[in-house]
């Protein structure tokens, strides 16, 4: 184990730098997991991680301590109190985190099941939503367009809580390149759209199809899908939360498969 004391350390500053910068995560194939639950989560999905990092006073509870040192990692940093706090994108830093490999899934699959195609998901927040959501209800393959926001973003990861260790997450995907091939229904989200969500048969394959939080989908996504559907909202709202959209459908379609 390592310790650090001065903020114009080297390893400091490149901390800084991958938890602030997108560019810089992509640059490495690197990415910061804060607090833990998600180191917690991710050694348990088998991962290793690069470096596990804590501050001093973390380190003087003896249950952290002893956390700190049985994940599996490669190095390991014992950071001056404040340290952390400087690398932290949180208000306070959880006392505890660890820089690991972004999981790379491979090339994508030619033959899929039930999956998500997202297109230009901008907001964090959502996009870790829909990866919890994803998780519950069994659906572990996600597709994301070339302008979706990054997936492995310290934002993303907080709002998934753990679900992206547990999901194939495939970045940069021509959307409709994808959805042409695929052998089952393509399922748009429009709220605009005639058909009820309700009405639809969903027992079969489904690549659900959601678009920007604002703009929704673009005119050549939509024309992708085989079927068009809203959710019906009897109250005044123009439309639901994508990923509060999500949930509904992926629900629905648990529903209809048990029967409910």
């Amino acid at each position: 184990m390592k310790s650090i004391q001065s903020k114009d350390n080297p390893q400091i500053k490149a901390l800084i730098k991958l938890a602030g910068s997108s560019r810089e995560r992509r640059r490495t194939g690197t990415t910061l997991l804060e607090g833990e639950h998600l180191v917690r989560a991710y050694q348990e999905s088998g991962g290793v991680a690069e470096t596990i990092l804590a501050s001093d006073t973390a380190l003087a509870d003896p249950k952290v301590r002893r956390f700190f040192e049985n994940v599996p990692a490669r190095s390991r940093l014992a950071l001056a109190d404040g340290l952390l706090d400087r690398i932290s994108q949180l208000v306070s830093s959880a006392g505890v985190a660890a820089v690991i490999r972004t999981p790379q899934p491979g090339p994508v699959p030619q033959s899929v099941s039930d999956c998500l195609l997202l297109e230009n998901i901008q907001d964090p927040g959502n996009l870790g939503s829909i990866f919890r959501t994803a998780v519950a209800a069994g659906v572990s393959q996600v597709f994301l367009s070339k302008t979706s926001v990054f997936a492995w973003s310290p934002k993303v990861m907080r709002a998934g809580m753990g679900a992206h260790f547990f999901l194939s997450i495939f970045e940069g995907v021509d959307v409709d390149e994808f959805a042409q091939p695929f052998r089952g229904s393509v399922v748009a989200m429009e709220p605009r759209a005639g058909a009820s969500l309700y009405d639809l048969d969903l027992k079969g394959a489904v690549a659900w199809l959601f678009g920007n939080e604002g703009a929704g989908l673009s005119e050549r996504a939509g024309h992708l899908a085989t079927h068009r559907v809203r959710i019906p909202m009897p109250g005044p709202a123009e439309s639901l939360n994508v990923a509060a959209a999500v949930a509904i459908c992926l629900f629905e379609q648990n529903r209809q498969r048990s029967g409910g």
